[in-house]
């Protein structure tokens, strides 16, 4: 009931007309830069932190506007994600799979509507679960250390199984791959250089907005040349570009559980929307098991990561703000924000300013609300960019590629290194090695590595440490389980059919 009360109020902070604008032009701000790679919500907070202090508009009003265009930008990055196959974060790279598919299948449009509905679901869920359980899941949160850490890496890694199509072998290489990408750059506690092979620019290692515009972007741009000159048609749009009452049926379920499982996970520090899509797609993938057509296509692969990915945004908040410690690099920005507006964050925050926090995560109704009402009726006229000729859109996705890369960072030799990557993905896609693991691989594997040492650091050395609490030997028995899994469900289907076990061939 305090709860409750608490919301009501924090309503009568939120929908005043001064926070009620500021929320809709942080979403809208979030969408649009979500929409551009290598941009992101974090350049655009932190270039709006002056913009506030200098306004002196108040704490709340200020938060409610940067944490607009957070959540905002997670549903922008799908957009470019589904239709051009340009993710601009790691989190939209597992929307890709499915979303970038059917818009190839001529049903961009329902990928994007369910994308914005998913957006929304997850989003809403979540504040339910920031106002019911902050305090609580804090609390849960403190008990990770860098042994369970470690384990819950290792169990996002054995799940990518789930996005070879059933080759095992094809996962676990592209991961080896990501892994290996991630120990580029001078080594966290020597600082001495690996595989730079003496470039200077490598010292800082693989920056992800590179290597994830090549393997997906210009990889693209080649494979639409190919598609050119084979003949093969450009994505038309077929039928309509909103879902059916039939589809939003088939993923009400699907966007629940990624919610859960985003939320979640996004209370962890340091895990954000990135684990959360990757584990919300495997979850949904192994459910729908056989009838399912995940990589091909299936509406349920875009509805579970989106869901996700904005739930875990929403929950990466508690942390933030009843501990004090952010979980992503924009929360990090974000606590620099608020210490910049006299806004301590921690235990006390709910007591001592709680028209922050309430008024806060009722401006996420709004917000999320705002989301869905400006981005649906928008989709037909996102999907009309398909009917660009495509000599126009080639050279326009190459131009996006090489305009975010060197936006980063000002560097030529990054505009050479995404271009190999580029090559490097099209020739994966040539032969059927998926690509998300190695963007899982490159974003998890630094923490992977840090942890790691953390606990041997702790234990003096003792490996036993990874195995020593139960939340730890309950996720490596998950992460042995989600391994296991496809060869005994091969086999019991093999039994029951009583023809030959499915072999693990074939990509995504």
């Amino acid at each position: 009931m305090d709860s409750l009360n608490h919301l009501i109020s924090g309503f009568g902070v939120a929908l005043q007309p001064l926070n009620v604008g500021l929320a809709f032009a942080g979403v809208g701000t979030g969408t649009f830069v979500g929409m551009l790679p290598g941009i992101g919500p974090i350049n655009a907070i932190a270039i709006l932190i002056p913009v506030t202090f200098a306004a002196g508009i108040p704490p709340e009003s200020a938060l409610i506007l940067l944490v607009g265009i957070y959540y905002g930008s997670q549903y922008g990055n799908s957009i470019s994600t589904i239709l051009l196959n340009v993710p601009g974060t790691a989190s939209a790279v597992v929307t890709a799979i499915d979303g970038h598919a059917m818009t190839r299948a001529g049903r961009g449009g329902p990928a994007l509507a369910i994308s914005a509905i998913a957006s929304f679901v997850g989003g809403t869920l979540s504040i339910f679960g920031l106002i019911l359980f902050a305090p609580l899941l804090a609390a849960w949160a403190i008990r990770f250390g860098p042994a369970e850490y470690f384990a819950l890496m290792v169990f996002a890694f054995s799940a990518l199984s789930s996005f070879a199509g059933g080759s095992l072998v094809r996962a676990l290489v592209s991961t080896a791959f990501g892994l290996w990408l991630a120990t580029v750059g001078l080594d966290p506690n020597s600082a001495v250089p690996r595989y730079t092979f003496g470039r200077i620019e490598l010292l800082d290692g693989m920056d992800f907005v590179v290597v994830t515009i090549g393997l997906f972007a210009v990889s693209e741009v080649f494979q639409l040349l190919e598609d050119t000159q084979s003949g093969r048609g450009a994505p038309s749009i077929a039928g309509k570009v909103m879902v059916s009452a039939k589809e939003l049926a088939t993923t009400g379920w699907t966007m629940v559980r990624g919610s859960l499982v985003g939320f979640l996970v996004g209370v962890l520090p340091g895990a954000g929307g990135t684990l959360a899509s990757f584990l919300a797609y495997s979850t949904e993938e192994r459910i729908a098991g056989r009838s399912g057509r995940f990589g091909e296509g299936d509406i349920r692969g875009v509805a579970a990561p989106e869901s996700a990915n904005n739930a875990a945004a929403n929950g990466a908040l508690i942390p933030l703000l009843t501990l004090g410690v952010p979980g992503s690099g924009t929360t990090a920005v974000l606590l620099g924000a608020l210490l910049g507006l006299g806004v301590t964050p921690g235990p006390l925050l709910l007591e001592e300013q709680p028209d922050l926090f309430w008024g806060l995560t009722a401006s996420m109704y709004v917000g999320n609300a705002f989301l869905i009402l400006l981005n649906l009726p928008l989709v037909g006229m996102f999907v009309r960019a398909l009917s660009v000729p495509r000599w126009i859109l080639i050279p326009g996705v190459a131009a996006l590629a090489f305009v975010a890369v060197y936006a980063v960072n000002g560097s030529a030799f990054d505009l050479v290194l995404m271009t190999l990557f580029g090559i490097v993905g099209y020739i994966m896609r040539r032969l059927d090695f998926p690509l998300a693991p190695v963007v899982l691989g490159l974003v998890l594997g630094p923490l992977m590595e840090k942890n790691l040492r953390r606990a041997m650091a702790l234990s003096g050395g003792d490996w036993g440490v990874l195995f020593d609490s139960p939340i730890a030997i309950t996720l490596w028995g998950l992460a042995l389980a989600s391994l296991a899994a496809p060869m005994v469900l091969s086999r019991l289907t093999a039994e029951v059919t009583g023809g030959p076990s499915a072999t693990h061939e074939g990509g995504s």
